[in-house]
C-alpha cells in the first residue's frame, strides 16, 4: 500500500455522531487513568502487545488491553503510553483503519513498515531517560520480544519491569477467562491417536537431549491431544499449557471444561489435569537434574522466567509445529470433501449475490451474513475461520478492512468488490478470496485484475525442490506485479491449519520473513497463494487460493514438489484483460474451471449450478 486512505462517500457513516465522539473521549479518559496510576508507580513507559499468555493471533476478550485502552481493533499493533504520549505501531496493513479508528483518542498512528519491525523498540531506547522505568506485563510478552527489548535499552541505564499489569486496576469490567467446554476431534477425522503424536513428540525429545518438553502454543497443543475448543475467536482452540513429561503429560486447563468422560479418556493415555493457572508452578518445581526443550519464539517471559536456574534448557522449535503442518494424505482426502462443500455454499451465495443485484439493498454486512449462512448449511460446518472481509471500492484497498454496523459501504454504483472469507470444517481450514465487478468496470480495474490474477497463476504452476526456503518462492508471485512498477505491502502467503488456526507455521511465503531451516516446504503443507494489488481511495484487488505441496517426484536432480490447487471457486473472467495473458495461463484458468465444474456440480442444484455453468465456461 503506497498511502493512507480514509473514509469515502460511498461509505454510510453512523448518523449519531454523539455516540462516536462519546466513544473517542472515552479512549482519552482511559488512557488518563492509566497515566494517573503509571505515575503512582513511578512507570515512565508502558508497553502495550497484542498478545495473550500463549501468544495468539486472535485473543480472548480478556486480553484485548490493547483494543480497550486505544480503541484500534486490527490483530496486531503495539501500544505505548508515557506521561505525555500515547501511540500504537501498525504495519502497512493497518495503516487506513488505525487513521479512522484513533483519529481524535489522544492516540497517534506509528507507520511500521512490516509486522516484524522494531522501530517502538527504537523509539522507547530514545525517548525513555536514562534513570527511568519501562514497565510491560511479562505473562503475555514473546521471550523473542523481550530479548529485543532489552538488548534496545541496554547499556541507557533504563529499569525494565516485567510484573506490571495495571489493566486489572484500570479495566473494572475486564472479562474473566472463557468457559466453553473442550471436545474432541475425533474419528474419521483425527487420523492419527494421541496416544501415536505423544510418542512421536517425545523421540523428538530425546532427540534434542530433553527430558520434559513444555508448550504454550494454543494449536500445537490441540493438535497434539486431538482436543477441540471455543475459546477464541474463528480457531477451534482452548486456553492451556501443556508439560510433556517421560511417561505422563500434565495439560493445565481450567477446571470444569473438559467433561469427566474425556477426563477418563485422557487419563487412560497418559494425559493428567491440572488447574490452568498452575503452570508456572509445575515449571518451577521441575528436578534439579531435568532437561527441558522449549521454543523460545512460543513461550512467554513470565513462563521462561518460571523455570529454575539449575534446569538444562534446550531452545528449539516445538516438535508439534512441523508434525501438525505436514498433513498426511488421509488428512488431505478430508480436506478436500471440505473445500469443495466450501465452494458449493460459494456457489449458492455468488448465484444469490448476482441475482440480488440492483434489486434488493447489499451492503458490506449483508455479505457477510449470507456468506456464512450458505456455509453453515454445508455438512461439517463448524464456524468461520476468521472474520469476513468484504471491502467494495475503496474498502477493498485496506487488505484487513472490516465493515461495521456504524461504517460501511453500499453495494450499488460500478467498481470491484472484494469478498475475503473462509470456514472452519470438522475436516478442513478453508480461507479464500475473490474479486467481482458491480455495474461496470474499467479497463484500469480488469489491468490490476489481469496482473494479480498472473501472479497467482505464476506460483500456482511453479515446480520447486523439495526444502526450499518458503519466503524464497515470493517473488514469483509478485514479478508479474513488479513488472509494470507495483507492489503489495503483505506477504504472499501463510499455513493452514487442519481444522485449526487459519494462519499456521513454519512455512509463510513473505519477502520479508528469514528463510530459515524449518520454513523449508515438505509435503503435504498447505499454504495460500495471495497477492494484490491496492489502490488506496480507488479499489483493491486480492486473488487468493490454498494450494498443498504434493508428494515429491524425484529426477536426476533430486526430489521437487508441485502444488495442488484445493480451492474450488471460479475466478471471474469479466475482470480479465485477456491481451495480458499468455496461452499457458489462459490454459491453466480453464483447466482449473473444468476441475471446479466437475467436483462442485454435483453438490449443487438451481440457480447455484446455474451460475456455476456460467461462472466456469472456458475462455
Amino acid at each position: 500500500m503506497m498511502a493512507t486512505p480514509t473514509y469515502y462517500s460511498t461509505h454510510k457513516v453512523c448518523q449519531n455522531m454523539d455516540t462516536l465522539l462519546a466513544a473517542k473521549a472515552l479512549i482519552r479518559a482511559r488512557i488518563q487513568q492509566l497515566r494517573t496510576v503509571m505515575q503512582r508507580d513511578h512507570v515512565a513507559a508502558l508497553l502495550v502487545p497484542s498478545s495473550d499468555p500463549h501468544l495468539s493471533e486472535y485473543l480472548p476478550q480478556r486480553w484485548k488491553g490493547r483494543e480497550w485502552l486505544s480503541g484500534f481493533t486490527g490483530s496486531v499493533g503495539t501500544l505505548i503510553v508515557t506521561a505525555d504520549f500515547a501511540g500504537v505501531w501498525v504495519d502497512t496493513r493497518y495503516w487506513a483503519q488505525a487513521e479512522v479508528e484513533l483519529a481524535g483518542t489522544g492516540v497517534a498512528m506509528m507507520k511500521i513498515p512490516t509486522g516484524a519491525s522494531q522501530l517502538h523498540l527504537d523509539w522507547l531506547a530514545a525517548n525513555v531517560a536514562p534513570g527511568q522505568t519501562i514497565a510491560v506485563d511479562g505473562a503475555v510478552l514473546g521471550l523473542a520480544a523481550a530479548r529485543m527489548l532489552e538488548q534496545a535499552i541496554k547499556g541507557r541505564n533504563i529499569t525494565l519491569r516485567t510484573d506490571y499489569d495495571p489493566l486489572s486496576e484500570v479495566w473494572p469490567e475486564r472479562p474473566s477467562l472463557p468457559t466453553e467446554a473442550v471436545y474432541e476431534h475425533c474419528a474419521p477425522y483425527a487420523i492419527t491417536s494421541r496416544a501415536e503424536k505423544l510418542s512421536s513428540v517425545r523421540t523428538a525429545m530425546t532427540a534434542a537431549g530433553a527430558q520434559w518438553h513444555f508448550i504454550s502454543t494454543l494449536d500445537d497443543i490441540a493438535y497434539l491431544f486431538n482436543l477441540r475448543g471455543a475459546d477464541v475467536n474463528y480457531n477451534p482452540i482452548f486456553l492451556a499449557h501443556a508439560l510433556i513429561g517421560p511417561e505422563r503429560v500434565t495439560l493445565f486447563v481450567a477446571e470444569g471444561k473438559v467433561p469427566d468422560a474425556l477426563r477418563a479418556t485422557l487419563a487412560a493415555d497418559g494425559v493428567d489435569l491440572a488447574p490452568y493457572a498452575q503452570a508456572a508452578v509445575a515449571l518451577a518445581a521441575l528436578p534439579a537434574d531435568a532437561s527441558l526443550l522449549l521454543d523460545p519464539r512460543r513461550i512467554t517471559l513470565g513462563l521462561r522466567a518460571a523455570v529454575a536456574s539449575h534446569v538444562t534448557v534446550t531452545e528449539a522449535i516445538n516438535p508439534t509445529t512441523f508434525s501438525k503442518s505436514r498433513k498426511l494424505e488421509a488428512e488431505a482426502v478430508h480436506v478436500r470433501a471440505a473445500m469443495a462443500q466450501d465452494g458449493a455454499a460459494l456457489c449458492e451465495f455468488f448465484a444469490w449475490f448476482e441475482a440480488a443485484l440492483g434489486h434488493e439493498e447489499i451492503t458490506e454486512l449483508t455479505i457477510d451474513e449470507k456468506i456464512t449462512a450458505a456455509r453453515a448449511r454445508r455438512p461439517g460446518y463448524v464456524s468461520p475461520s476468521f472474520g469476513t472481509i468484504a471491502g467494495f471500492n475503496a474498502n477493498g484497498a485496506m487488505p484487513h478492512y472490516k465493515a461495521t454496523p456504524e461504517s460501511h459501504a453500499t453495494i450499488e454504483g460500478n467498481g470491484l468488490l472484494l469478498i475475503d472469507s473462509g470456514g472452519q470444517y470438522l475436516g478442513g481450514t478453508t480461507d479464500i478470496t475473490r474479486v467481482v465487478p458491480v455495474g461496470e468496470i474499467t479497463a484500469e480495474h480488469k489491468r490490476d485484475f489481469t496482473l494479480v490474477l498472473k501472479g497467482t497463476l505464476a506460483l500456482s504452476a511453479t515446480r520447486f525442490p523439495r526444502g526450499t526456503k518458503s519466503p524464497m518462492l515470493d517473488a514469483i508471485a509478485r514479478a508479474p506485479i513488479w513488472s509494470a512498477g507495483i507492489d503489495y505491502g503483505h506477504g504472499t502467503g501463510h499455513g493452514v491449519g487442519y481444522f485449526l488456526n487459519v494462519h499456521e507455521g513454519p512455512q509463510v511465503i513473505a519477502a520479508a520473513a528469514m528463510p530459515d531451516a524449518h520454513t523449508a516446504m515438505e509435503p503435504g503443507m498447505i499454504t495460500s497463494i495471495e497477492p494484490g494489488i491496492y489502490r488506496p481511495g480507488k479499489w483493491g484487488i486480492r486473488i487468493e487460493n490454498l494450494v498443498m505441496n504434493s508428494a515429491p517426484e524425484t529426477t536426476e536432480f533430486g526430489e521437487y514438489l508441485r502444488f495442488e490447487t484445493l480451492t474450488l471457486c471460479p475466478i471471474d473472467t469479466r475482470c480479465i484483460d485477456m491481451s495480458l495473458l499468455r496461452a499457458d495461463e489462459i490454459d491453466w484458468l480453464n483447466r482449473y474451471h473444468a476441475t471446479v465444474r466437475e467436483r462442485l456440480a454435483p453438490l449443487v442444484s438451481g440457480a447455484a449450478k446455474s451460475w456455476l455453468e456460467l461462472r466456469t465456461a472456458a475462455i
